[in-house]
């Protein structure tokens, strides 16, 4: 037993959504992030034959990766409703945060590519929806070694020091794009991606504001990669550099070419990237708590079950009220910035905060409710604590982005 869900007026169809992603999450996606959590280290998760490679075939099987390509390039954008985009993304967060987080970075190259008038690029779109072996995987490059959070204060005016500058650099000479410099450990499937939307400085003279972003096949000459990155959580997510020197590419694979279109669509992206974070960690706060509620429903503590206790009653009270502030605030912003141009950035920067902050300790109180079991990886709320560790810093340092996002009220 766990939360009563309050969606009274879900139609059938979203229903079956919800189900057959709650199905897949609970059958497929936890025990394999379980197994992947507890190998020695990151080699072992991208090795070619661990569970990984299953869980993107299934994945793939049931075409969930298309959600966010246009049905011209073969894909689903437009016939997933918002409701159903929310519980998918919940769902997967409940199932497993760093799995959840791999699956949603791995289309965006290709929805990028997809926007492109580029035949070939299309036809990386194309390729990629028909794709249900997983052999082609995309990867954000954005963060690099001293250049993370600040990616989302570009707009800011301090931004426009020149010193502070991008690190990978791409030079236009004639039709083709040199890109000389380093992306951080931090890219999310950076060893395992075939494909990258990569962010690169256009105009150093501009600082942070002087970007673009292109589409970039990771086989090309001069780009190699290091090694994945061993991390406390989310272990399951490939994250790891990638190094480029005197790449090059056509024109037409820098898809945004013009620093301001990417300013134009700053808040859009940070709304997209944070509002799904929110969301994610919602149901890794919800996952924590019903492991809980479950657990002191069945431990015998005193001669009775310990939710018979009134300070456990009153630890699952408070960690029920922060996950479903976060649930509800996580699927207003969500519906809100579907349907309305420009979306909310600060409403979604709230949820991403919010969720992250609440999912960590609501997996805090999980595992003190667990007691020294709650310590141990025979229960799963000790990995979803360190899960939720991450969260807190990802995609913008939580403290970062508060102050991104009240510079957009």
């Amino acid at each position: 037993m766990g939360i009563r869900d309050l969606d009274l007026n879900l139609t059938a169809e979203q229903r079956g959504t919800r189900d057959l992603i709650k199905k897949f999450g609970a059958e497929v996606v936890r025990p394999a992030g379980i197994v992947l959590d507890k190998l020695p280290g990151p080699e072992e998760v991208i090795a070619p034959e661990s569970l990984l490679w299953d869980v993107y075939k299934k994945y793939r099987e049931l075409g969930l990766h298309k959600a966010i390509i246009p049905k011209a390039s073969g894909g689903l954008l437009g016939d997933i409703d918002p409701i159903s985009q929310i519980l998918m993304i919940e769902e997967m967060g409940y199932a497993d945060s760093g799995l959840a987080i791999s699956f949603g970075v791995d289309s965006m190259p290709y929805a990028l590519a997809a926007l492109s008038p580029d035949p070939r690029l299309q036809d990386w779109a194309r390729s990629y929806c028909e794709d249900t072996r997983g052999e082609l995987v995309g990867c954000w490059a954005i963060t690099e070694p001293d250049h993370g959070s600040d990616w989302v204060l570009a707009h800011m005016e301090e931004t426009r020091d020149p010193g502070i500058a991008p690190n990978v650099k791409a030079v236009l000479e004639g039709d083709t794009y040199v890109i000389n410099g380093q992306k951080s450990a931090w890219v999310s499937n950076g060893s395992i991606a075939t494909h990258a939307m990569l962010h690169v400085s256009l105009d150093s003279t501009r600082g942070m504001k002087g970007t673009g972003v292109a589409v970039v096949p990771l086989d090309l000459p001069g780009i190699s990669r290091g090694k994945p990155l061993d991390k406390i959580g989310q272990r399951p997510l490939n994250q790891g550099e990638i190094f480029f020197e005197e790449v090059e590419i056509p024109k037409s694979w820098m898809v945004i070419p013009d620093p301001a279109i990417l300013e134009s669509f700053r808040e859009v992206s940070l709304s997209k990237v944070n509002g799904g974070m929110g969301i994610v960690f919602g149901g890794l706060a919800k996952a924590a708590f019903d492991e809980a509620f479950k657990y002191s429903k069945e431990r015998i503590q005193g001669g009775k079950v310990i939710f018979a206790h009134q300070n456990i009653k009153m630890k699952l009270f408070r960690m029920f009220a922060m996950v479903e502030a976060v649930r509800s605030l996580s699927r207003r912003m969500a519906l809100y910035n579907a349907v309305q141009m420009p979306p909310s950035g600060p409403h979604a920067v709230a949820s991403k905060v919010l969720a992250t902050e609440y999912a960590f300790r609501v997996a805090s109180e999980a595992i003190q409710i667990f007691g020294g079991y709650g310590l141990s990886k025979e229960y799963p709320v000790e990995k979803m604590f360190r899960d939720a560790r991450a969260s807190m810093i990802e995609d913008g340092v939580n403290e970062t982005l508060s102050l991104a996002a009240m510079e957009l009220m």
